[in-house]
């Protein structure tokens, strides 16, 4: 069983157990979070993308960590201009373990 959750802008495949990174939450270490924009829902007997019945369908993840991620290196140059310009980005994330599905 597998569900598609919408988070932060992105859509993450999902499964019991699984550990996903998703854009910053605003939760502590170890706090509970439920995710209740569901997209799809995969069971046994197949597909439900039904927004009716995906209503109360939500995901519940326990937050393992907080950080940010690898350094990006932004560079911009014009040749012959004297023109350099380097940046640098890190983005936010939450680290979360996949509990259940509730469908």
């Amino acid at each position: 069983m597998y569900a598609v959750v919408t988070t932060g802008g992105k859509q993450v495949k999902v499964a019991q157990g699984d550990v996903v990174r998703v854009e910053k939450l605003d939760a502590g270490v170890g706090d509970t979070v439920e995710l209740d924009n569901v997209s799809l829902v995969a069971k046994d007997d197949g597909l439900v993308v039904d927004r009716t019945a995906l209503d109360n369908a939500k995901v519940v993840c326990q937050v393992l960590k907080q950080g940010r991620g690898k350094k990006v290196r932004v560079f911009k140059m014009k040749r012959r201009k004297g023109y350099r310009r380097n940046n640098g980005h890190r983005q936010p994330f939450t680290e979360l373990r996949i509990r259940e599905i509730l469908a």
